[in-house]
């Protein structure tokens, strides 16, 4: 349900996110008791609380004329920035990220290992070559794209 709900509002807001703005995620979950709908919204330069008030504008009256409603019960619409960890969706946002620090869940493990963290190295559309340490060693795997369950900028420390 949650997968369609996303489907219907991205195919919706998508055309009227314009630039300099860039759409980067809807997501639908619940927290705690209540609904919310999370629109991720970025522009070079990052996001301002103005931003998100002129974009909400924009979204809200949107989601009303979605048919049939989508939604099955009330929910909260939030319109922010991706934040520091944004997500890596597509393989676009994969190949903007080459150089950055980025963590990865995979469907099927590589060498049991399931989660991966560390520098993107390269990304040609189906293999990522990932840079990370293992027990103070650095290691460098390449990861078929089509295992690729989540992907997202992560922050080194």
């Amino acid at each position: 349900m949650a997968n369609h709900i996303v489907e219907r509002v991205t195919e919706r807001i998508a055309p009227v996110i314009e630039d300099p703005f860039v759409l980067v995620d809807v997501e639908y979950e619940k927290k705690g008791g209540d609904y919310i709908l999370s629109i991720l919204v970025d522009k070079p330069g990052g996001i301002t609380v103005d931003d998100t008030a002129e974009l909400t504008d924009i979204i809200s009256p949107l989601l009303d004329t979605i048919e049939p409603d989508p939604f099955p019960e009330r929910y909260l619409l939030e319109v922010s920035s991706p934040g520091l960890e944004r997500p890596l969706k597509t393989a676009a946002s994969l190949a903007e990220a080459v150089g950055s620090y980025i963590n990865v869940s995979l469907y099927k493990p590589i060498d049991k290992v399931k989660h991966f963290e560390g520098d993107l190295l390269a990304f040609d559309g189906q293999v990522l070559t990932l840079m990370f340490m293992d027990k103070g060693q650095e290691k460098t795997v390449d990861i078929p794209y089509q295992t690729v369950a989540k992907a997202r900028l992560a922050v080194k420390f």
